[in-house]
């Protein structure tokens, strides 16, 4: 990926300020969506990270992981797994608990979802504190798959969100703020 198409996927990210709750800078995602040359270089960016290793699975983390991700399995022609939050998954799952900054919360994956040994490459919008990804990691283990790697379309590297990642799988993030 050139830096020119990083830096024009950059200007399509949009700044809201006090979103969701005053203080806080809320990274848009929605004008990327809707330009098909930006969503075209995020797809292939996020693609890139998998190098050339093959893979069998996408993640994809609730919600906005099932749009980068779904895209990225039908390019890479590998299956789609959706890790959804608890109660939204019609068949048997496992799940995984982690913290919030207030709380709780649950994410599941349906149990036969991965194939062990399967080479798996989870896909999200945005790394913040890692405790989602985490969680969805350690799904992937329970489930025999091979993290190949995480990518990101935005880090926001102020929150340390790596630090609470697996160390085994290569952390990769398109944009950084």
């Amino acid at each position: 990926m050139t830096s020119e198409s990083i830096a024009r996927l950059s200007e399509g990210i949009r700044d809201v300020p006090d979103f969701p709750k005053p203080g806080v800078l809320f990274k848009d995602i929605t004008p990327v969506l809707a330009h098909p040359e930006l969503w075209d270089i995020a797809i292939s960016a996020l693609i890139e990270t998998a190098g050339d290793t093959r893979i069998d699975k996408v993640v994809g983390i609730d919600a906005r992981g099932f749009i980068f991700g779904a895209a990225v399995a039908d390019r890479l022609k590998a299956g789609f797994i959706p890790i959804r939050k608890k109660g939204k998954l019609p068949y048997h799952t496992f799940e995984k608990a982690y913290a919030l900054e207030y709380g709780e919360e649950i994410i599941q994956v349906h149990q036969d979802a991965i194939a062990p040994g399967e080479n798996v490459l989870l896909v999200d919008d945005l790394l913040a504190t890692g405790g989602t990804a985490a969680a969805a990691a350690e799904l992937i283990d329970r489930l025999g798959g091979k993290l190949i790697g995480f990518s990101f379309l935005i880090e926001l590297t102020f929150l340390n969100g790596r630090a609470n990642l697996p160390s085994a799988a290569p952390v990769n993030a398109i944009l950084t703020y």
